[in-house]
């Protein structure tokens, strides 16, 4: 079955539902946290997909939870307002000044305007941080580098990784038709406030309210095999392994990371998925194999 191509016809899309039917009862009443990423959503057209793909799952029964990025939005403001910042393994340094940037352009213009694209296709959607009802608990994130046997920490500012989800503030949504739409801010054990990165934190809030999956849309087709062809399925031993054997290296092995504690915190299978590919969430749920590289326990 494939939703790429459906027709205005009647007949052919009552066909094309009945297919996708047994793939709705399976998530039916189930949680789905989805990541929006910062790449991912850099397109007007493909934001409207989107939007329209996460009210079908709320009328269908399905619960999503969205956690957006919004790196490359943030890069632009700061090159806008002429503030220079650097990068450490892809982690931004960031400074009180540029805190300021990144909760304003994250809690601000991007979470509205995703929680504005879902209102507009007929859903309920509400924006959150984790500030508000102090939902992600955050500390300070460390990074530690080992270099001619000497461990140096180094000091990446407003920096943090999430140390605790208030699973409750989210089940409040589940028992209604509101979809939350979550920035990844956080709030330290002082009021600070912490810069975190967004797959950590759809991989935290997925282990903490223990969803069915996590889907992590991203500017790639999922994981590739040494040959760079899309590996559709993969065990946790397997992915460790491609990692060991630099088959699955760069950018993607943080990504991997977040889908095994995933995972290992009671979440029953994490994906990565081109975001950019129309329909890709429901692609990937409602038709057989899905369109992304599937993550499980073994």
């Amino acid at each position: 079955m494939s939703l790429k191509n459906s027709s205005p016809d009647p007949v052919v899309k009552a066909a094309v539902l009945a297919q996708a039917l047994p793939y709705m009862r399976r998530y039916a009443g189930r949680t789905l946290v989805v990541k929006y990423g910062g790449h991912a959503m850099s397109d007007a057209a493909a934001e409207d997909s989107f939007a329209r793909d996460v009210v079908l799952l709320r009328q269908v029964g399905i619960n999503p939870i969205i956690v957006h990025g919004g790196g490359p939005q943030i890069a632009q403001m700061l090159k806008r307002l002429g503030i220079e910042t650097t990068s450490v393994d892809g982690l931004r340094v960031t400074d009180r000044e540029t805190m300021e940037v990144v909760e304003m352009v994250l809690a601000g213009t991007i979470n509205k305007q995703i929680v504005s694209a879902i209102n507009a296709e007929g859903g309920c959607a509400i924006g959150l941080s984790g500030k508000d009802g102090g939902l992600i608990e955050a500390r300070k994130l460390v990074l530690t580098r080992v270099e001619g046997g000497m461990k140096t920490e180094m000091d990446l500012g407003f920096v943090g990784e999430p140390q605790r989800i208030a699973a409750d503030v989210l089940d409040i949504f589940k028992q209604s038709d509101i979809i939350p739409v979550i920035a990844p801010i956080g709030i330290g054990a002082h009021g600070e406030t912490y810069n975190i990165n967004a797959d950590s934190v759809a991989g935290a809030v997925a282990g903490a309210v223990k969803a069915t999956r996590l889907l992590l849309l991203t500017d790639v087709s999922g994981v590739l095999d040494a040959d760079q062809k899309l590996v559709s399925e993969l065990t946790a031993a397997t992915a460790r392994r491609l990692i060991a054997e630099g088959v699955i290296n760069g950018g993607m092995i943080p990504k991997i990371e977040t889908c095994l504690h995933a995972i290992e915190n009671g979440v029953e299978a994490a994906v990565i998925v081109d975001g950019r590919v129309p329909h890709a969430i429901l692609l990937e749920l409602f038709t057989e194999g899905g369109v992304g590289t599937l993550i499980r326990a073994g």
